[in-house]
């Protein structure tokens, strides 16, 4: 059995990359903070070093890290020991190993102000403190040494954890109108094709140790803003017996945030296509997923 270890397993994409139907002969290990505390680099080395069941693991997915932007802001030794300091020493003890890392990024390591979707190897220029710790932690699993896939996401979404698409629902059943941001453009991610993608992509690795590290995007198809994404929650969710309110887009400044979000999340897919022949399907597609598992199959 080739067993990849997982890190933030009771998050969304954790939860989805458990969930997985693997190959067979291939399995996770899949530990959350009360198994592995990311702040402990120390602890981190020892537990890939252990392996599993007496057998090396064959690979890890970092998958956990420090999300909440806006408390990174003045939380900032706690976002740059998870976001940054973890990926490093994940990074080392892969080294040593002698495994792939494959570290799951963001969209915020980018400033937002270019035109169309951010190739991977466009200028990088974080707004925060999140998007800065997340590019830390890249720059850090880059030089340690480890063949890695470095993967950046945005727009995480699923029918578990907290996300946009639920909190759309919460909302939505006890108000007849919703305000929403309508100048941030960017591609949802289901967090169950996200998890898809990285496991294709360890499963190659470890095959095949000549498949060369890189850094990739990785979203569903197609571009939005969170309010127009409301808006298609809600079309779909209506035909499922689930609220139907109406969205009204406004402007992110009237909406303030302790840390600034880009403007611009669209991601290019192009390099994970050309690399790993992995094409996203639609992300209105993936939302009906979410939604038939959050609500029910839409009504004949």
């Amino acid at each position: 059995m080739k067993t990849i270890l997982v890190t933030g397993g009771k998050g969304q994409l954790g939860t989805e990359l458990t969930r997985y139907t693997w190959p067979e002969g291939y399995g996770v290990v899949a530990v959350d903070i009360d198994e592995l505390d990311l702040r402990d680099t120390a602890a981190i080395m020892r537990v890939v070093e252990a392996g599993h069941d007496g057998q090396p693991f064959a690979a890890v997915i970092s998958a956990g890290a420090y999300t909440a932007v806006d408390k990174a802001e003045t939380d900032v030794v706690t976002s740059w020991a998870v976001n940054a300091m973890a990926p490093a020493a994940f990074g080392e003890a892969c080294a040593k190993a002698g495994i792939p890392l494959l570290q799951v990024s963001t969209d915020y390591v980018f400033d937002g102000a270019r035109e169309g979707a951010w190739e991977v190897d466009d200028a990088v220029g974080p707004l925060g403190v999140y998007g800065a710790s997340k590019l830390g932690g890249e720059l850090a699993v880059k030089t340690a040494g480890c063949r890695y896939a470095i993967v950046r996401t945005a727009w995480v979404v699923s029918a578990h954890g907290n996300n946009f698409v639920k909190t759309m629902l919460r909302v939505g059943a006890t108000n007849p109108t919703l305000r929403v941001v309508d100048d941030q453009h960017g591609s949802p991610t289901a967090a169950a094709d996200l998890a898809d993608a990285l496991a294709r992509i360890a499963v190659r690795m470890i095959a095949d140790p000549a498949i060369a590290s890189g850094t990739y995007h990785f979203s569903n198809a197609g571009a939005v803003t969170w309010a127009g994404f409301a808006r298609e929650i809600f079309a779909q969710a209506s035909g499922r017996g689930g609220p139907s309110p109406s969205v009204d887009g406004i402007a992110s400044s009237e909406y303030p945030t302790p840390a600034t979000r880009p403007t611009n999340s669209l991601l290019s897919h192009s390099a994970i296509e050309r690399d790993h022949g992995i094409v996203p399907r639609r992300w209105q597609d993936a939302l009906s997923d979410i939604l038939d598992d959050l609500i029910g199959k839409k009504n004949a």
